[in-house]
């Protein structure tokens, strides 16, 4: 599942939740915007039959997603914009290979971060693309964009079949730390509004957080969806360049 949805399932049973995979429909992004079609176009669906999670292609073969959304087979589907139509620009391509960190720990949600190589490359064109490992860490008040099919209201669900769009701020480490007593760690970033009213949701697990052309976060867990004083927390990315280099070299 994605982080998102394990926070949500926390949230659900009384707490927060996670960035949680949708398991029978798929949710989008509160407070955002549906995207110009195909402007994401390193943004993936990740399918078992129906979408949930999100991911980043950064390779012709390798995606990049969160460990909270494994499952033992998965259908990576690039090129969308409307899951439930067959659009001409779609690449089906099955998964080879799941590779979760080796530090990810499923209660706590850090090192939320999974490797996804296809069963053959894609094809890259303007309708699938992919997206720059950071060359640097993320700075607070960069400006950055985060997609999805998740959950679009953050009391109740909404299921949109297109791709959503979020712009929204990197927020410093120690307001985070703050937000979150015990729980955020230096694998993790936040990003968001502090006041609420927009964030990514369910559904939008293991999808892309980029800044200035680089992806610095996989959505991961938050408390609940666009909540005063709870921003979306990610995987920090940057933390993880040597990890992805060592695994795509292997396999």
């Amino acid at each position: 599942m994605s982080n998102y949805l394990s926070l949500y399932f926390i949230i659900t049973f009384g707490m927060s939740y996670i960035a949680a995979p949708v398991e029978e429909s798929d949710e989008k992004v509160v407070g955002g915007y549906e995207c110009t079609a195909h402007s994401v176009p390193y943004q993936v669906s990740l399918n078992a039959g129906y979408h949930f999670c999100g991911g980043s292609l950064i390779s012709s073969q390798w995606v990049v997603s969160a460990a909270h959304c494994y499952k033992s087979r998965i259908q990576v589907r690039l090129g969308e914009h409307n899951i439930e139509q067959n659009e001409v620009t779609e690449q089906w391509i099955d998964s080879a290979k799941l590779i979760k960190h080796p530090n990810y720990d499923s209660y706590t949600l850090d090192n939320d971060i999974m490797l996804i190589k296809l069963s053959k490359p894609a094809t890259l064109n303007s309708y699938v693309q992919t997206v720059a490992l950071p060359s640097r860490c993320p700075k607070a008040d960069e400006n950055c964009l985060v997609s999805g099919w998740g959950n679009t209201v953050s009391n109740g669900s909404n299921f949109p079949t297109k791709l959503q769009c979020l712009r929204q701020p990197i927020i410093d480490h120690r307001i985070c730390e703050n937000a979150y007593p015990h729980l955020f760690t230096e694998n993790m970033v936040c990003s968001g509004f502090m006041h609420g009213g927009a964030s990514s949701c369910q559904g939008d697990s293991g999808g892309p957080l980029v800044c200035n052309g680089q992806l610095q976060g996989v959505v991961s867990w938050g408390y609940e969806c666009a909540q005063e004083g709870h921003p979306s927390v990610y995987a920090r990315v940057c933390q993880y360049n040597i990890w992805i280099s060592d695994i795509m070299s292997s396999n």
